[in-house]
């Protein structure tokens, strides 16, 4: 691997021993042809997951001393990815790594962040619903355009990294953050698939309320950026003021 990979995927690891195995195996496969490596992100699992990662010369684990939550993961995995282009993915399974060159692609056409959208989600009926509720409002109070937050699978130019701020509930947000920063964003459908081991670490109840207020917080925060834009460039001198 060179010293600075073309990609960075960024996987952040919570309890998922079951899956990594899975995942890895397939991430390896579909980047063969990538200059690549992976980044783990382990939120103080208390399983066995840091022993089920396959160790390379394109592998990298972070370790949390503690759990502190999938966004404290993502923005450690994003600050410490040295590829030019970065790449998100949950490590359940229901993120398809076969998407990952789609995403890619869009890339080379000119986009910043692209975001996955799951078109044919394998979740309960009540569990879609609340997710299409929830993304309405925050779409629609945060401006960002986007239909499908939710989804973990996004690829974006290492630059647009600059634009995050460490919070919990940092990941709901990502587009939104990086679209007020001035980067240009696009969608792809990307596949969902079921869940096939472990459980989810959200409930309705868990978030709704934090996710709120987040949400406000980040209108808050859009609202007041600011852009500097100089008249022309500016003048070399002598050195004297």
């Amino acid at each position: 691997m060179t010293a600075n990979p073309h990609i960075s995927v960024v996987i952040p690891v919570y309890n998922e021993a079951e899956s990594l195995a899975q995942l890895q195996s397939e991430l390896t496969k579909v980047l063969t042809d990538y200059d690549h490596e992976l980044i783990f992100v382990d939120d103080g699992s208390d399983d066995n997951s840091l022993q089920m990662i396959h160790r390379g010369s394109r592998v990298r684990v972070l370790e949390f001393a503690k759990n502190t939550g999938q966004s404290a993961a993502i923005y450690a995995g994003l600050r410490a990815a040295r590829g030019a282009v970065l790449v998100l993915i949950d490590s359940d399974l229901q993120n398809d790594p076969n998407d990952i060159p789609r995403l890619l692609v869009e890339i080379e056409r000119g986009a910043d962040l692209v975001c996955g959208f799951r078109t044919k989600r394998k979740d309960t009926w009540f569990k879609r619903l609340q997710s299409k509720i929830a993304n309405a409002v925050r779409s629609r109070f945060t401006k960002d355009g986007v239909r499908d937050t939710g989804c973990t699978l996004k690829a974006m130019r290492r630059e647009c990294r600059e634009a995050l701020v460490a919070f919990y509930g940092m990941h709901r947000f990502i587009p939104a953050l990086i679209k007020g920063a001035g980067y240009r964003i696009v969608e792809v459908p990307v596949q969902h698939r079921a869940r096939q081991y472990g459980s989810s670490k959200y409930s309705f109840g868990n978030r709704a309320w934090r996710a709120t207020i987040d949400m406000i917080g980040v209108r808050w925060l859009l609202s007041r950026q600011f852009q500097i834009r100089m008249k022309r460039p500016a003048e070399s001198g002598d050195g004297e003021h």
